[in-house]
């Protein structure tokens, strides 16, 4: 079992539906009155990619994903089109967009996204970011990657060189593209051919893991 860093076609996952899944426990009291047990911390993402095939090509495009991934067994990236930035999905991702932390908690930052601000935010690791869309700022000032800093981009953790360490009331903050570590959630593939330029795969559902 391993992680392959290759993301799912991106012209197939455009059609795709689905987005974040929780697992509540809900009991109803003889009052009439509900205790609620959140099971998950963190939320998990289910997708059906099925949607997005549209032609042959996209029924080999998935058939050969499927087969070096070996089905359900390796991981890999998808982009979710609905939830892909640091940002808003129709804006572009800036140096400001999540605060990371501050300097005295470095030299090593893990790439996060908060969701919420005002009742009780969540903040999710973000674990796969997209390498050449990284901005990273010191109490607002962009730093150069390679230099100041290195990401590892199958973790999603910063680290900052010893030269550039920042001072321990400097705000960190950071702006990204990321993609969903995933894998199929089947090991079969049910193909159509519906013509000859045409043909459809009713169902290839996709589900986030946790790495």
């Amino acid at each position: 079992m391993a992680f392959h860093e290759i993301r799912f076609p991106t012209t197939i996952s455009f059609g795709a539906r689905g987005g974040p899944e929780r697992r509540t426990e809900i009991v109803v009291l003889g009052s009439g009155r509900e205790e609620r047990n959140q099971r998950w911390a963190d939320s998990k993402r289910r997708y059906e990619a099925g949607y997005g095939v549209k032609s042959l090509d996209d029924l080999y495009a998935v058939i050969a994903f499927f087969e070096e991934r070996r089905g359900r067994f390796h991981g890999f990236r998808w982009k979710d089109f609905a939830d892909c930035k640091s940002c808003a999905a129709s804006a572009t991702p800036s140096v400001t967009d999540q605060v990371l932390g501050e300097g005295s908690s470095g030299p090593a930052f893990q790439l996060i996204k908060t969701y919420g601000s005002a009742f009780a935010p969540w903040s999710r690791d973000i674990i796969k970011p997209v390498e050449g869309t990284l901005l990273v700022a010191v109490d607002g000032a962009l730093q150069s990657e390679g230099t100041a800093f290195t990401c590892d981009y199958t973790s999603g953790v910063i680290t900052f060189d010893v030269d550039h360490l920042p001072a321990d009331d400097a705000i960190i903050t950071a702006g990204f593209e990321f993609d969903v570590p995933v894998r199929f959630d089947t090991d079969r593939l049910e193909i159509s051919i519906e013509g000859f330029h045409h043909g459809s795969i009713p169902s290839i559902p996709i589900a986030e893991i946790r790495l």
